[in-house]
Parts: structure tokens; C-alpha cells; sequence
């Protein structure tokens, strides 16, 4: 009994002592960049001449308000990631808008600016080149957790009679006689 006992002592100090290797904290550093486009800006309002038998419904279904500051974009501006519900901000005017509405396809590097209902507005406004921005320039740092690497003894499958009976593993101990 006592034997047994110093044995599963034994097999339990070298289990317990094996190599445990931990990484240090890995830090990733992701960067977004704010993207700018000179553009050609004009206007629009909601007036069937202007547009088609639904003037207040945008291209993509979306709802269009006087009270909400929309653009639509060419389709070139698209592929650059001025997708529906982009903010964006426009160089002369205050506040952010957002992309609601896309032109036709014939329109390159070019938006419009919707005015609501108000025309005098919108001939005021004209045509401007502008800058726009879109996108958030922020930097992200996320922490990654090491994972703990044990080192596990595998026994090999050899003929009995070419195996050594070792105390270090507990599968070896049937061939001690316990």
C-alpha cells in the first residue's frame, strides 16, 4: 500500500512538473482611414418632373424627408464604398448626410443633394464642386489572449515485450504489476 502510494506521489510530481510554455499578450493594431473624393455637386427635390410617379421613394426603397439630410451618388462612387446609409460629409455645408438615393449611369463622380421640396433652394445651389468624406478615421488595438501549450507524453504502440515498464505514465502502470 505504501509502495502504491509512493508511486502515485511520483506519478503525480512529474505530470505536474511538465513544460508549460505562455505566450506573452499579442496586441493587433487595425486601422480604418476616412476617405475623401472631389466631386461635381448638384441638386434635386421631390417633384414628379424631376423624378418618376414616386418622388418621395428613393432607389433602394428608402423613404426620402425634407427633414433628413440625403444624397444620391453615381454608381462609380458605389464601388468606392458610398453604399445606402453611408455618412457622409460635404465641404461648404453643415452637418452629415446620408446616401440614399443613386443616380443614373450615365452620372460619373457625382452627387446629388436632395432639398426637399424647395426649388428655389435647389437652383441656388446649382452646380459646386465639393469634397466629400466618408468613413471613420480611428485606430483599434485589441489584446489576444495566449493560449497555454501543455506538452503531452503520448505512449507508442510497441510489442509488449520490447516495452519498458515507466513510472511517468500513468498507462505504464499495469505493466508495473499495480
Amino acid at each position: 500500500m505504501i509502495k502504491l502510494f509512493f508511486i502515485l506521489l511520483a506519478l503525480l510530481f512529474f505530470t505536474a512538473c511538465q513544460q508549460v510554455s505562455i505566450k506573452k499578450p499579442k496586441t493587433i493594431k487595425i486601422e480604418k482611414h476616412e476617405f475623401s473624393q472631389r466631386v461635381t455637386a448638384t441638386a434635386y427635390t421631390s417633384h414628379t418632373s424631376q423624378t418618376d410617379t414616386t418622388p418621395f421613394l428613393a432607389a433602394w426603397n428608402n423613404k426620402l424627408s425634407p427633414r433628413r439630410k440625403s444624397i444620391a451618388v453615381s454608381r462609380d462612387l458605389l464601388k468606392k464604398g458610398l453604399g445606402n446609409g453611408v455618412r457622409v460629409r460635404i465641404s461648404g455645408l453643415r452637418g452629415i448626410y446620408r446616401v440614399r438615393d443613386k443616380m443614373n449611369k450615365r452620372w460619373k463622380n457625382k452627387i446629388d443633394i436632395y432639398m426637399g421640396t424647395n426649388r428655389k433652394k435647389a437652383l441656388r445651389w446649382g452646380r459646386r464642386k465639393v469634397t466629400i468624406r466618408w468613413g471613420k478615421k480611428e485606430i483599434i488595438y485589441l489584446n489576444v489572449k495566449p493560449v497555454k501549450a501543455v506538452k503531452s507524453i503520448k505512449a507508442k504502440a510497441m510489442p509488449k515485450d520490447k516495452q519498458t515498464p515507466s513510472p511517468k505514465h500513468p498507462n505504464n502502470l499495469n505493466l508495473l504489476g499495480l
